[in-house]
């Protein structure tokens, strides 16, 4: 296998009609082709936070045992059932909120 040798300016990238024609042309091209590494710069994310938060909860041990069984049967963990639950809950809630604003 020979070395890559790095090309002296990189090759200048088209313009797309569309993702499918930009994908195609991914296929087919090498990206290091079109990549200054001279002008590259290492990227940063500040303002990244995690996406959750660890909440402690007690639930009664029926309930409990209720969802991990309706979990079972969707072959889903538990704690992500709960999740779904709750999202569609505290948007219901909303929603009628809104409306009865609305009403007003």
């Amino acid at each position: 296998m020979s070395a890559r040798k790095k090309p002296t300016s990189p090759k200048r990238i088209p313009r797309f009609r569309s993702e499918d024609a930009e994908r195609d042309f991914w296929a087919e091209h090498e990206v290091l082709d079109y990549f200054d590494w001279d002008r590259a710069v290492p990227g940063t994310f500040p303002a990244l936070k995690p996406s959750t938060t660890t909440i402690s909860l007690r639930l009664p041990e029926a309930l409990l045992e209720e969802l991990k069984a309706l979990a079972n049967e969707r072959d889903v963990p538990y704690q992500s059932l709960l999740k779904v639950f709750l999202a569609e809950r505290v948007a219901r809630e909303r929603g009628w909120r809104r409306k009865k604003k609305a009403e007003v």
